[in-house]
Parts: C-alpha cells; sequence; structure tokens
C-alpha cells in the first residue's frame, strides 16, 4: 500500500479476498485493496426521518481529480456513476458542482469545510482515479462528515481499466452504506426478458445490465421463448424457463462460462424455477391435467419431491431467506391468494385476505416483507405485506404492473410496467416514494435483482 504524508486519512487493513468466481464475474481480474476507517463516534451526518417523511442528505460529488490528464474522462465518468447511483436512491441530494466554493485538486488534504458548510452540504467525497505502470486503475475515494470536520471512511481499489463502472459502483456502496447504517445495492445486475420486435411477432431473449442498466449483454438469441429468470445466490448461474422444441424445460445459466443445462424436461407446463437460498435446490410448479403443483429438485442428485398435492392451481413459489418457509400463489379458495407453508410441505396458511386477485409472491431478503402483484379495480398493483399477512401496503399501481423484485438490501423493489405499447422496468422504494424507471435497449419484463457482487 502507497505510503502517504498524512497516515490519518486512511488507515492499514487485511487486503479484501476476491474470489475467483468473483473475479471472473467481472470478466478478468480485479484485486483490491482497502483501508477502512471504523466509524466516527463524533460524525453527525446520517440519514433522517422526520414526523414520517424522509429528508436526503445533501452531498457534494466533485469531480475524481486525476493522476494525470490522461485520466481525466475516466475520472468524470467515476464521478457521474457515483452522483447517479446516489440520486436515484432517493436518499440523497447531490449538489450542483456549480455552487461549489473549492476546487478539489489534492485528496491527501483536508477540504476547507467552512466552504462546503456555506452550501450546505453535509458530506462530501473526494477521491482520485490514477493509471498505473501496468496499465490498471488505482481509484481512491474518502467520505468526509462536514459537520464533525472527520473522515468517515477511506478506500482504495486496483482494477483492469475496463472495469471502472464497477468500482463506481462499489464506491457509491460505501458511502451509502456509511450514511445510511445499511448495505448498498449497487454493484449488482439485473437478469431480464428483452423484448424487441413487432407486438405479434415479439422476439424475447434473455439479458443481463448493471442495476443502473448499463452493460447491457444478451445471454439468448431469441430462438426460444424464455420467461421467469433469476439468479442463484452465487450470482453466477441463472434458472428460468425455455418454451421451444417439444416441452417446456427448466434450464441453468452459467454467466462465467455461457454453459446451459437442463434441470429437466418435464412433462406439461412448468412454471416459476427459483433457486433455494443454498443454491442446491430449484422449485418449480408443474401443471398435470388441470391444476399445478410444486415440486423441488435436488441439483445434485436431480431427485425430485412433490410438496404441494391439490386440485388447484399453486404456483410462484420462493423461499424465505432462511430456507425454511416458502410463500406462493394459490387458487385453492377460489381466486388467486398468497399462502406461506414449510419448504418441506405440509398444511399452508394463506395469508393475503384483500379484494382482488395476489400473484407473484417474493419474500424480502431482509425477512420483513413478501411483495405481491394485486389485480382488481382493472388495475395492477405492485405491493408489500409482512410474512404473516399484516400490514399491507400498495407501493403503486397502474394499467399492468408485475413481477416484484427486491434489491439484496431489501430496501427497493424493481417490476415491469406495461401501458401497451411494451413492457418497462421500473424501481419504487418500500416506502411507496422514489418510482423511477430503469433505462433498457428495447422493451423488457420479468426483472430479477442479484446478490451483491461484492
Amino acid at each position: 500500500m502507497t505510503t502517504r504524508r498524512d497516515s490519518s486519512l486512511f488507515q492499514t487493513s487485511p487486503s479484501l479476498i476476491i474470489t475467483r468466481r468473483q473475479t471472473l464475474a467481472l470478466g478478468a481480474g480485479l484485486t483490491a485493496l482497502a483501508a477502512g476507517l471504523p466509524r466516527l463516534a463524533g460524525a453527525q451526518t446520517s440519514l433522517k426521518v422526520e414526523g414520517g417523511e424522509i429528508k436526503p442528505i445533501p452531498i457534494a460529488i466533485p469531480n475524481f481529480v486525476p493522476g494525470t490528464p490522461a485520466d481525466g474522462e475516466v475520472a468524470a465518468g467515476v464521478t457521474q456513476v457515483i452522483t447517479n447511483n446516489l440520486r436515484r436512491s432517493g436518499l440523497f441530494i447531490p449538489i450542483d458542482q456549480a455552487a461549489y466554493l473549492e476546487k478539489i485538486t489534492n485528496i491527501d488534504v483536508p477540504p476547507q469545510f467552512q466552504s462546503w458548510r456555506a452550501i450546505n452540504a453535509q458530506a462530501l467525497v473526494t477521491g482520485r482515479i490514477t493509471r498505473q505502470p501496468d496499465g490498471r486503475l488505482k481509484a481512491e475515494f474518502r467520505l468526509w462528515d462536514i459537520f464533525s470536520g472527520q473522515q468517515q471512511t477511506g478506500h482504495q481499489y486496483f482494477t483492469a481499466a475496463e472495469f471502472w463502472r464497477r468500482i463506481a459502483h462499489i464506491i457509491s456502496d460505501q458511502v451509502y452504506e456509511r450514511l445510511t447504517g445499511e448495505k448498498g445495492y449497487f454493484d449488482t445486475r439485473i437478469v431480464f426478458v428483452d423484448e424487441s420486435g413487432a407486438k405479434d411477432r415479439r422476439v424475447k431473449r434473455l439479458a443481463i445490465m448493471d442495476q443502473d442498466g448499463a452493460n447491457v449483454r444478451y445471454l439468448t438469441r431469441g430462438e426460444d421463448l424464455v420467461l421467469t429468470p433469476r439468479f442463484s445466490p452465487s450470482t453466477q448461474e441463472i434458472t428460468y424457463m425455455a418454451f421451444g422444441q417439444g416441452d417446456p424445460r427448466v434450464l441453468l445459466y452459467n454467466i462465467e462460462t455461457g454453459q446451459r443445462e437442463t434441470v429437466g424436461n418435464f412433462p406439461g407446463m412448468t412454471f416459476a424455477p427459483r433457486f433455494s437460498p443454498d443454491g442446491q435446490r430449484v422449485i418449480m410448479s408443474l401443471q398435470q391435467g388441470g391444476n399445478a403443483n410444486l415440486f423441488v429438485m435436488d441439483l445434485r442428485s436431480k431427485s425430485t419431491t412433490r410438496l404441494t398435492d391439490t386440485p388447484a392451481i399453486d404456483t410462484s413459489p420462493c423461499y424465505s431467506p432462511d430456507g425454511s418457509r416458502i410463500c406462493f400463489e394459490s387458487d385453492r379458495g377460489g381466486k388467486q391468494q398468497i399462502y406461506v407453508m414449510s419448504a418441506g410441505g405440509g398444511p399452508a396458511q394463506r395469508i393475503s385476505f384483500g379484494e382482488g386477485n395476489y400473484s407473484t409472491p417474493v419474500w424480502s431478503p431482509r425477512n420483513d416483507f413478501i411483495a405481491f402483484t394485486k389485480q382488481g379495480g382493472g388495475s395492477f398493483a405492485i405491493g408489500i405485506m409482512k410474512p404473516d399477512g399484516s400490514g399491507e401496503r400498495i407501493l403503486t399501481s397502474g394499467f399492468h404492473n408485475e413481477g416484484p423484485t427486491f434489491a439484496p438490501n431489501g430496501r427497493v423493489l424493481m417490476f415491469f410496467r406495461d401501458t401497451g405499447a411494451g413492457p418497462a422496468l421500473y424501481t419504487v422504494d418500500v416506502t411507496g416514494r422514489n418510482e423511477q424507471r430503469v433505462p433498457t435497449p428495447s422493451f423488457a419484463s420479468d426483472p430479477a435483482w442479484s446478490p451483491l457482487l461484492s
């Protein structure tokens, strides 16, 4: 680790270990060195809730300082990605750079805190991007509390130059966590169904992108109809349905290698495969005659266990974070409702009792909510309720909203909305605030949020 003139700004800690799986997920090598500081008792800046309203934090993010003029473009790009991430979260208000009174030229020197207080900044992010002799980028940042005049955290990373956006997401997560007390969600990816072409001849391809819509990559070519992609807890595998030749198939796709594996060719229709939290099993719904029941397959032995046996349609199963329970939708009571049962099967408890139909339940990673799609009164709504069914709250509603998926910190939901022309992806906070569209190259549906990559 490089020696600095003021050792109080950075403290040495053990290197972060990046596994081979994580490294390959980047597409090449990423080595990270981190120098983290403990939380400072004197730091005053944090997210505030007043009268039930969240008060976003005014934060200043000057352009990262380039190590050389040639690093200027990347430095500005990193700054912009961090700014966009924090703004889109709805928890921060980045201050316009035109208002800055101090120009940051050396991040090793403490900033002029009075200049930042004068523009009402509560937090300040400073950083530097330097290209190393071997071509890698060295990214450094510091987060300052303007009230206390102290550094809250500081880290440095080394990465191949093409992965500068990934570093910007990691820095965004560090800032988010330090100021909100919750894990971030920016260093993540979204797998979704890309839809292009005429409405009556729509081509559906499996695609993956960063959570902000960048770095879109297509995983299938469109020969088969693909539906309901879902991430493995390892983030390197996806399970999804494919309709093409013969019976519908449940497939595993390895993001690292591009290899596909058929989990099983099942008679009749197969719906909504999803991984267990340990990644060792896939749960799904299999149609047999006029009804559908839940089955789970062990991916090692390929043995299948039946979990429900009713003359109804049971589908869209999802595990609780600890893997002990399952939520699913069923029309066993006459219309679609949400039920919860043990992961091994047995009696199921109905938890939804409002007007309309409930579908596509998904358990929050924090185990505090189950999200759902609710249909009634000519509209589709995205909502949440506690796992016992209490506290139901609608977050957003419209002509056709469907398919919620949680960010790994459980604070944000992504879903798709189709207003007639074609579907698009949106995010909304679990409070119902800050609804935003996520950019995609074409129409997009069936999103699934990955765990944190780092």
